[in-house]
């Protein structure tokens, strides 16, 4: 017996009704809703503070030099230089790609104390709205989160909805690597959540952390929880299209460019997550040793083949999971392309059992976390696959590190 929800004219159906969508809300909203111009930002006022700089009566690098130069030109400072260049421009030192961890969590530190206390004016400022205020207490206690005892801050970004990235573990001797990248309506005031806690980033990389842990004692991994990039606000065009992940894509290719050590790397994306990791795949190094998706819309390709990648490519989906009925396909720059999920697309197919939908992936419990602790371990021997035969463990050898 067939379905029409089945075919591939339903398929056209919505593809059509999508671009129709699209149209009408360029039409009432204008081209302009996609270009956010703004002046110099707390980062932006940083990193050009940082350019104006001077120590020891020499230069500053160019913040934006490869990594490994960086690293040694903080590598040739005293500890005083170093603690005078965290608190001059604790915005610049605490996102930049090559600076020593332990120095960006310390400069975060600063910069999210300055940033607590502009929210801390603006709650009393009468020249916003009442909303504005709840706001920047929002904001202000998110801040606070942020800051406490223990917490490792990689990347801060204050402005607009903010960017963040926390790191679990310790970076510098991990034997292993692993990335969270989330997708739609991820910001500051999202990053972590009590209600619904493991469809969260902070959630996520916590579960994610204690899984791996749990799947190879033996194993030293460090699990990031990376919403550093500007994230699509809800379903709308922004989420239809690849602006967003390409923006994101570089990104993301910097962090793991930027890494301590040579541990491999491990990507796990959700949703919109995984189109970033679909356009970045290319460009990674290769240290990264697999791309795990989960609840994909799609990775802006037909098939695995064409991410140009030496990582192995893994995904699931569950079968409760609502994005199995978006549109898997591109057109005009709409949509992301294949299903990763399908037989044609080449990807190793794992399980999701216990997931419950699109937001549960990282669960404690799950079919889908255990996999993803296997993967992020090396354990490739040990995930389960989403069909009886094992075919998503074929020509694979691995277990956890000693």
């Amino acid at each position: 017996m067939t379905s029409f929800d089945t075919t591939p004219q339903l398929n056209v159906w919505r593809a059509l009704l999508a671009l129709a969508v699209v149209f009408v809300m360029l039409a009432t909203t204008g081209w302009t809703a996609l270009r956010n111009q703004r002046g110099d930002t707390p980062l932006q006022a940083s990193l050009s503070a940082w350019e104006d700089g001077r120590i020891a009566g020499h230069r500053l690098p160019d913040p934006q030099s490869e990594p490994t130069k960086l690293a040694r030109f903080f590598a040739s400072l005293t500890e005083r230089d170093r603690a005078s260049l965290v608190h001059k421009y604790p915005l610049a030192v605490g996102n930049m790609n090559g600076a020593p961890v332990e120095l960006r969590y310390r400069a975060n530190r600063i910069a999210l104390a300055e940033a607590r206390e502009v929210e801390r004016e603006r709650m009393h400022d009468q020249r916003l709205t009442p909303a504005g205020q709840h706001e920047a207490g929002r904001r202000l206690h998110r801040f606070e989160d942020l800051m406490e005892k223990g917490r490792h801050i990689l990347a801060f970004d204050p402005d607009g909805s903010g960017r963040v990235a926390e790191v679990f573990g310790d970076l510098d001797t991990a034997d292993r690597v692993s990335v969270v990248v989330p997708g739609v309506d991820t910001d500051l005031l999202t990053f972590q959540r009590t209600h619904r806690k493991y469809s969260a980033p902070v959630g996520m990389a916590e579960s994610l952390y204690a899984a791996e842990r749990e799947a190879s004692p033996s194993t030293r991994t460090a699990v990031i929880a990376w919403a550093d990039y500007t994230a699509p606000s809800g379903l709308g065009i922004d989420s239809a299209t690849a602006m967003r992940a390409e923006e994101g894509a570089v990104r993301l290719n910097a962090l793991v460019r930027a890494l301590p050590g040579g541990a491999p790397v491990s990507l796990f994306c959700h949703s919109y997550g995984s189109v970033v990791c679909g356009v970045a795949a290319h460009s990674l190094p290769g240290r990264v040793s697999d791309i795990a998706v989960a609840g994909s819309p799609g990775m802006r390709v037909e098939r695995a083949a064409q991410l140009h990648t030496s990582a192995q490519v893994w995904a699931m989906r569950d079968a409760d999971d609502w994005i199995q009925d978006v549109p898997y396909l591109e057109v005009g720059g709409l949509g992301h392309g294949a299903d990763p999920v399908s037989a044609g697309f080449g990807a190793r197919v794992l399980s999701a059992q216990g997931a419950k939908g699109h937001a549960g992936y990282f669960e404690p419990g799950t079919a889908s976390l255990m996999n993803f602790a296997e993967i992020g371990v090396g354990a490739y021997r040990s995930v389960h696959c989403a069909h009886e035969d094992g075919v998503c463990r074929t020509g694979l050898s691995g277990t956890a590190a000693a």
